[in-house]
């Protein structure tokens, strides 16, 4: 690497640790999620300690997507801390915010999809949200399924393990949401998933009915999984 790469690293950590130390107020943090760099965004997330309204919340909100890893993954992290404090999840709940929400649970990072996850969990009992959620999620998980299904996976290509990621993460906000979810196709989503041949969506099915549905189709395919050859799908006690 060249020396300009070392002198712009330098430069953010000398950035970064000077808003660590600086005293800046709730106001001056806020502005600088609006309109700062990189590193004031970054560290601007990481101070903040609280929310005090549905303007801020949406701020936070918008630097989910569209926005550097680095931000992208500090904001969620103070999202879904913040989502779990009854005190400011209200400021959360503006249905502007659940488009965005979507496209966070299938971030190319594995840590941001983890967060908003377990951050909207915190909204199962809002009906409104589950309803509008639950209908772009299933929409999402069919999309991914139409395409993961006519992969060759022998091919290995960059563009598979893309889709797969997205669904892997998908399937895992089914299982958070799978009583909210339409039950005719929450089985299609299960039952399609199961077949899938990358591992990681089958070990995914098998959490999912680890929630023990009365179905006959739905036990056969435990069964399916419960002896499958994979011991990470085979690993979940669904029998």
């Amino acid at each position: 690497m060249n020396k300009g790469y070392y002198k712009t690293l330098d430069e953010n950590f000398t950035q970064a640790l000077n808003l660590y130390e600086a005293e800046l107020s709730h106001d001056e943090l806020i502005t600088l999620l609006k309109s700062g760099n990189i590193v004031q965004k970054q560290i601007s997330a990481l101070r903040l300690d609280c929310v005090k309204s549905t303007q801020e919340a949406r701020i936070l909100i918008s630097n989910l997507t569209g926005q550097d890893g680095k931000i992208r993954e500090a904001v969620a992290l103070r999202i879904n801390e913040f989502m779990s404090d009854p005190d400011f999840i209200g400021y959360f709940s503006d249905i502007e915010n659940y488009s965005v929400f979507i496209d966070a649970i299938i971030d190319i990072n594995a840590n941001i999809c983890r967060n908003i996850i377990s951050a909207v969990s915190n909204l199962k009992n809002n009906d409104e949200f589950c309803k509008y959620f639950c209908q772009k999620l299933t929409r999402l998980t069919f999309e991914l399924l139409d395409k993961i299904e006519k992969f060759d996976f022998q091919e290995g290509k960059y563009k598979i393990n893309k889709e797969v990621f997205k669904l892997y993460w998908c399937l895992e906000t089914v299982y958070e949401f799978w009583d909210k979810l339409d039950f005719a196709e929450l089985k299609q989503i299960i039952l399609r998933s199961k077949d899938i041949k990358e591992y990681t969506i089958r070990e995914k099915t098998a959490k999912i009915l680890t929630r023990n549905f009365d179905d006959k189709e739905l036990l056969n395919a435990k069964f399916q999984l419960q002896n499958d050859d994979n011991y990470y799908v085979r690993r979940f006690n669904i029998s």
